[in-house]
């Protein structure tokens, strides 16, 4: 099988391609390098049914004859949206558009790639698929947010009108290696604060929670979707449902990394 894997020198991506060359399948990589990173996918390139291109979504999809397609091409952390919000909302608008018309032409099955972001500031705990989400079109976040929605809704506007075989992942908090180091999420943040026995910042009182799912599981989880005859039109939560506080979670990176650390709040 020949896979597209939109965004696949980035942090979820790069996983995703590993796993689907691991089971003999053929991916082709598109980034345009944005906030993905050719580091992430170096050590694929000797693969012969590994292939990377230098594209920008934003301007047309690849002229490939593929089988399946990924959608994860998008900056996803909070330095990245914020930096870039036209890009963050051109990609999952015209990128998304210029993707189904490829799936429309080459009769591919098609995975858009979301948020659990689409639910804002959720009041209802945890979100089920239905929950429509408590959101701001104007937030210092809605250039994320709002651009997911809008890709979610394109998504099943080309299912419902050209019969694109189409599911959509929200994803979760998601950590593990290759993640960005600067991206500002807690992981990340409390891993080098307590690696550099810099203090570890916890911000309120710690006791707030958070869920978070290791990549390979993460992936494991889009590849069922993909593969899940039964998910065809479908949204998806993809997650780890165990919640810890984040207090709990900056004492374990800080027993883990046997680090000196203090934690301090902030």
């Amino acid at each position: 099988m020949k896979a597209l894997v939109a965004g696949g020198a980035g942090f979820i991506g790069s996983h995703l391609c590993e796993r689907l060359l691991d089971e003999g399948h053929t991916v082709i990589c598109a980034d345009n390098f944005l906030t993905g990173r050719r580091s992430n996918v170096a050590h694929l390139l000797s693969s012969p049914r590994f292939e990377l291109l230098d594209l920008d979504l934003i301007e047309g999809a690849p002229e490939v004859e593929v089988e399946r397609i990924y959608h994860l091409a998008s900056p996803a952390s909070p330095p990245g949206y914020t930096c870039f919000p036209l890009e963050t909302m051109r990609v999952n608008s015209e990128g998304t558009r210029h993707l189904l018309e490829l799936s429309v032409r080459t009769g591919s099955r098609f995975l858009y790639a979301s948020t659990s972001e689409v639910y804002g500031d959720p009041l209802e705990h945890p979100q089920r698929e239905g929950y429509r989400g408590n959101v701001s079109s104007t937030g210092p976040r809605s250039m994320y947010d709002e651009a997911k929605r809008f890709g979610e809704a394109m998504t099943m506007a080309y299912r419902n009108t050209r019969s694109v075989d189409v599911r959509i992942a929200r994803i979760f908090n998601t950590y593990g290696p290759r993640s960005d180091p600067d991206d500002g999420r807690m992981v990340p943040n409390f891993v080098v604060q307590a690696l550099t026995d810099r203090p570890i910042t916890v911000y309120g009182d710690g006791k707030q929670t958070r869920s978070l799912c290791f990549v390979p599981d993460l992936v494991d989880g889009l590849v069922r979707l993909m593969e899940s005859e039964a998910a065809s039109g479908e949204v998806v939560n993809l997650g780890n449902p165990a919640e810890h506080t984040v207090l709990e979670y900056a004492e374990m990176i800080r027993r883990l990394a046997g680090s000196n650390s203090q934690i301090v709040f902030a």
